[in-house]
């Protein structure tokens, strides 16, 4: 991710939840929050209730990956955090980027070109 950086600690996270605004579909729920800075920060959660250690891990990568692909086409300042449903745990990458993206333009946070 050549423009973020990634929400490590719990408070920031909490922040973000407290006050920021959510919107979800059927795989992914989106928080976002402008921080005041020039940079995205983002972090990912996914439960124990999606699955195993290796399901969730590979749905965090997919999200992952499927935002720094689409990390330029986002507007800067802003605190994000996706959390993973369980309807998430047998996603493709298409579908993850797919619901990303739709999340992305409800919150009204892509760049206008």
């Amino acid at each position: 991710m050549k423009f973020s950086e990634s929400l490590k600690k719990n408070s920031d996270f909490q922040k973000v939840y407290r006050e920021g605004k959510s919107y979800a579909n059927r795989y992914l729920v989106m928080y976002v929050l402008d921080n005041g800075s020039s940079s995205n920060r983002i972090g990912i959660s996914v439960s124990k209730k999606v699955g195993n250690s290796i399901i969730r891990h590979r749905v965090k990568r997919l999200i992952k990956e499927a935002y720094r692909l689409q990390e330029d086409m986002l507007q800067n300042g802003l605190d994000i955090v996706i959390i993973a449903r369980v309807s998430a745990k047998n996603i493709s990458y298409w579908e993850t980027k797919s619901a990303l993206m739709h999340l992305a333009g409800i919150q009204n946070i892509l760049k206008l070109n």
